[in-house]
């Protein structure tokens, strides 16, 4: 079901079989910069598209006015993370 909703359209003129088939020479792994322990250590761990998080949450219901909602929705992605953090500021 996922399959067909995430699949390309073929008017994009991908030419994905060609990547697939591309098998990495030994001297393009010289192209690949080495990650070092600051990069690794300052990621945010992820299970699948959530964020793990070390403390527990609360699901709670809130009701808003539906112009306040909206504007928190239209800043984009992250806005729950965004209240959170103005919330726990307060």
């Amino acid at each position: 079901m996922n399959a067909k909703r995430n699949a390309l359209p073929t008017s994009f003129g991908s030419d994905l079989a060609r990547v697939d088939a591309h098998e990495i020479q030994r001297e393009e792994y010289d192209e690949i910069p080495e990650l070092g322990d600051e990069f690794i250590t300052g990621g945010i761990l992820k299970s699948g598209e959530r964020i793990t998080y070390s403390y527990p949450h609360e699901f709670v219901t809130l009701h808003l006015p539906a112009d306040i909602f909206e504007r928190w929705v239209a800043t984009g992605p992250g806005w729950q993370g965004r209240m959170t953090q103005l919330l726990s500021s307060i």
